[in-house]
């Protein structure tokens, strides 16, 4: 990893979701962030991948931001993050439902039950709540209506463990009249 080119993408990612600006530790998620950062998403379901390429790609708007035209080649070819795979992601909705993809990241934090995940806050106790519940969703190990994942359903038509994020995000949006 490129630890200076990690700081100014993190920080343009939470820029993505959050102001960067805000110093009350009550209202800043620095400690979740980085730790969705930190992580790797993995995916299992076939067609997840394309989430893997949509989180991707925010690093090439990033540099294109920060006039970075020669970036360490070592650094484009690290695995997506599971923030990046989220801010992509809320992107994505965002685009479907004509909303604010800053608004449908805290959706989505929201739906995994992290919102409580503030720096004010945020200790080893939630670092390994937010570790199990990245694993969670991952390992595809949340419940088969959804919930304890994205997106949480309560009329699913199929056991949600087995459906590729895109549509679970579809059927979540047509659940909830989005």
């Amino acid at each position: 990893m490129n630890a200076p080119l990690d700081e100014l993408y993190l920080t343009w990612l939470y820029s993505q979701v959050g102001s960067t600006r805000t110093r009350s530790k009550e209202r800043t998620y620095w400690h979740l962030l980085r730790q969705l950062y930190t992580t790797e998403f993995v995916w299992l379901v076939p067609n997840d991948d394309n989430r893997v390429g949509d989180g991707r790609e925010l690093r090439y708007e990033f540099l294109d931001e920060n006039n970075i035209v020669d970036p360490d080649p070592h650094w484009m070819d690290e695995p997506c993050s599971f923030l990046e795979m989220m801010v992509a992601l809320s992107r994505r909705i965002a685009f479907q439902v004509d909303g604010h993809p800053r608004e449908w990241f805290w959706i989505l934090i929201e739906n995994l039950d992290l919102q409580r995940c503030n720096d004010a806050y945020f200790n080893d106790n939630l670092r390994n709540v937010v570790a199990e519940t990245i694993d969670r969703v991952i390992w595809r190990q949340y419940y088969f209506n959804g919930h304890g994942g994205l997106f949480p359903l309560n009329h699913p038509n199929q056991d949600q463990r087995n459906v590729e994020i895109w549509y679970q995000m579809n059927a979540y949006l047509i659940e909830n009249n989005l």
